[in-house]
C-alpha cells in the first residue's frame, strides 16, 4: 500500500464536516500525547514498552496526519517524498 491509498481509504472513516480541521488538529495532538506517554513511562518510569499499544497510537497519529493532508489537498505520498528529500539535504552523510 502506498500513502495515497492509505489516505483515501482512511478518509472513509472521517465523520462530520463542521470544524474538521480543528477536530483533526486536536485529535493529532491527543493521539501524539498518548504515544509520548507510553515512551515517557518506558524511559523514565521503568515500564516495559508496550509495542502493541505504541503501534496502535502511531496508527492513530498516521490517520490524523493523513486526513489533515487530505483536507489541505496534499497527497500523502508527496508529504513522505518531500520529507525524505529534506532529510537527505539535512543529513547527506546518512547511509541509504
Amino acid at each position: 500500500m502506498n500513502f495515497n491509498d492509505y489516505q483515501q481509504n482512511a478518509n472513509r472513516t472521517l465523520a462530520g464536516n463542521e470544524h474538521v480541521l480543528t477536530n483533526l488538529s486536536l485529535g493529532l495532538a491527543s493521539e501524539s500525547g498518548e504515544a509520548i506517554d507510553l515512551i515517557k513511562k518506558y524511559t523514565f518510569q521503568g515500564q516495559d514498552l508496550d509495542k502493541v499499544k505504541l503501534q496502535h497510537e502511531l496508527g492513530d497519529v498516521l490517520w490524523y496526519l493523513s486526513q489533515i493532508a487530505l483536507w489541505a489537498d496534499i497527497d500523502f505520498d508527496d508529504v513522505a517524498t518531500s520529507n525524505l528529500q529534506e532529510l537527505a539535504k539535512r543529513y547527506p552523510q546518512a547511509k541509504k
